[in-house]
C-alpha cells in the first residue's frame, strides 16, 4: 500500500554529517528519513524556499525535457531499500501510457517539488524505518534513533530476539545516534 508523504524537513544527521531529507506521512506521525548528498539537498532546500535562478538548474531541466517530449509527472514513489540505498520511480503519463522511471528518491523528490507532483512511499518502509528525532535547537543538528519496526511494549523471547538480529543490516549502525 502507498502512503502520500511531503517533505517535513532536511537535516544534518550529526554521527555522519550527512545531509537527510525527512518524510511525513500526510495523515500521521510516522516519518521517513532519507540520507541523501549535499546537492540533492540544496536542490530541495533552494526549492523549498521558493529560490529562482536565471539559468536553470539541474532539476529544472529535467522538468522541462519531460514536459517538452509531453510528458507529466504524476506522481513519485519511494519504493524500497535495499543495502541502506533507498530506491524511487517517476511515474510519468505521456500520450495516454504510464510511464515508469528509476531513479535515485532525492532527484526524485527535488522533482516533484518543481512540478508539485505527489509523494508516495511505500507503507513497509514506513512501518521498517519509523524513527525518534532529538532536535538540538542550538545547533540545528539533527540525532536520529532508529526504532526498526519493534514494539518496545511486547516482550521478545531469546529466539525471536535472535531472529530480529540477524536481520539487521550492519550498515545500519553507523547512520543513527544510539
Amino acid at each position: 500500500m502507498l502512503v502520500e508523504v511531503r517533505v517535513q524537513s532536511l537535516a544534518l544527521d550529526r554521527t555522519t554529517n550527512t545531509p537527510v531529507v525527512i518524510l511525513q506521512e500526510l495523515d500521521g506521525e510516522r516519518v521517513l528519513p532519507i540520507w541523501i548528498g549535499p546537492g540533492e539537498a540544496s536542490a530541495i532546500a533552494m526549492q523549498l524556499a521558493e529560490m529562482e535562478f536565471s539559468r536553470p538548474l539541474t532539476h529544472d531541466l529535467i522538468c522541462s525535457v519531460l514536459s517538452g517530449l509531453g510528458g507529466d509527472l504524476q506522481k513519485v514513489i519511494i519504493t524500497k531499500v535495499q543495502k541502506s540505498t533507498y530506491y524511487a520511480e517517476l511515474i510519468v503519463r505521456r500520450n495516454g501510457e504510464v510511464i515508469s522511471l528509476d531513479a535515485r528518491p532525492s532527484d526524485s523528490i527535488a522533482v516533484a517539488l518543481r512540478v508539485d507532483a505527489r509523494i508516495f512511499a511505500d507503507d513497509q518502509l514506513l512501518e521498517v524505518a519509523t524513527i525518534e528525532i532529538s532536535d538540538d535547537e542550538s545547533t540545528g543538528e539533527v540525532s536520529f534513533e532508529r526504532l526498526g519496526g519493534l514494539d518496545p511494549d511486547v516482550e521478545m523471547g531469546p529466539e525471536e530476539l535472535k531472529k530480529h538480529l540477524k536481520g539487521l543490516n550492519p550498515e545500519d549502525f553507523g547512520r543513527f545516534t544510539p
